[in-house]
């Protein structure tokens, strides 16, 4: 691994700043490829010395040509594609959604191809999965039937099956990961965003109210990152996606963690007890059996440590609730 250099898509995302932040700590050399934003999720986990050091490449992942040369101007041997638009964008604009989370992942392992990197990994979604109440009870399995209910899911299911033709066709290896409800220190967009940014206002003393509850899997971001960064190096022989796990716990749960970092916010994170639409929780038994044993972190030191960065950013001025 001394001669790895990795090319990180969407890092600018939540997921993404906690995967630079990893690799940046394990002193391996990473660029950035985002089509331009703030640097704010990156800012809240990395000191500046660590920022200024970073190489950006601010480009359109749809372009073909932007996302080559991007391979090659960093001299790339791993690559971890995260770059995507998410659910509301990709409804109100389903042409454009197909375009940065479809045409962009094409665009990924065709540069691949080319710059001749034979293993790709890419984030997945829950959301290639239908609801509930379309699968039997327990622990979802990798395997399960797709069926997306929404233009994300449909396009993360092509982008699963992009990578299968590109191992079939080319030779290029390939982990897709799904997460679920990821929480923590950069988490905030998006329904599922929360829980974060209930941590968030008791780390300001401040009440919240989340509109959802019921039991989900909740996986912690620091904890995502470091699977992505061992899927990238792992020695895969097919182009399979997998499901990810965490802790399956209540919203009552997450409020009680939230309680105990917190006491004085004892009464004022409330939720609307109402269970989200999809299945409960996924078995991972199958990415172990490719990475090993994953390691997660417990409920109440992801939210505890959640809550320590934001307490530490909220001081020093470079964060606010509202």
């Amino acid at each position: 691994m001394a001669d790895e250099r990795f090319l990180v898509t969407g890092a600018l995302g939540c997921i993404g700043a906690w995967v630079v932040r990893n690799l940046v700590r394990e002193g391996v050399p990473v660029t950035i490829f985002d089509p331009g934003g703030s640097l704010h999720r990156l800012r809240l986990i990395m000191s500046d010395d660590e920022l200024n050091a970073l190489p950006i490449i601010g480009s359109d992942i749809s372009d073909l040509a932007a996302v080559e040369s991007a391979v090659k101007d960093s001299g790339a041997t791993r690559i971890i594609h995260l770059a995507g638009l998410q659910v509301p964008m990709c409804k109100a604009d389903p042409a454009l959604g197909a375009r940065v989370n479809v045409v962009g992942t094409v665009n990924v392992f065709e540069a691949a191809k080319r710059a001749g990197i034979n293993h790709v990994v890419y984030a997945s979604s829950i959301a290639v999965y239908g609801l509930s109440e379309d699968y039997p009870e327990g622990a979802l399995a990798h395997d399960a039937a797709l069926k997306p209910r929404t233009h994300y899911g449909v396009y993360k299911q092509a982008n699963e099956g992009t990578a299968r033709i590109y191992w079939l066709d080319e030779g290029i290896s390939s982990i897709g990961l799904r997460p679920y409800i990821v929480y923590g220190p950069g988490r905030d967009q998006g329904l599922t965003s929360a829980p974060t940014k209930a941590m968030l206002a008791a780390a300001s003393g401040e009440p919240y109210h989340i509109a959802y509850g019921g039991r989900s899997m909740y996986q912690y971001a620091d904890d995502t990152a470091r699977i992505f960064i061992r899927a990238a190096r792992a020695a895969a022989q097919n182009a399979e996606a997998y499901n990810l796990r965490g802790s399956v716990v209540r919203m009552s749960d997450i409020v009680a963690a939230i309680e105990r970092a917190v006491p004085g916010i004892a009464g004022q994170i409330t939720f609307d007890d109402k269970q989200l639409p999809f299945p409960e929780e996924m078995e991972d038994k199958t990415l172990m059996s490719l990475l090993g044993d994953l390691a997660y972190t417990s409920l109440d030191e992801g939210v505890a440590e959640t809550i320590r960065i934001f307490q530490h950013a909220i001081a020093a001025g470079h964060l606010r609730v509202n």
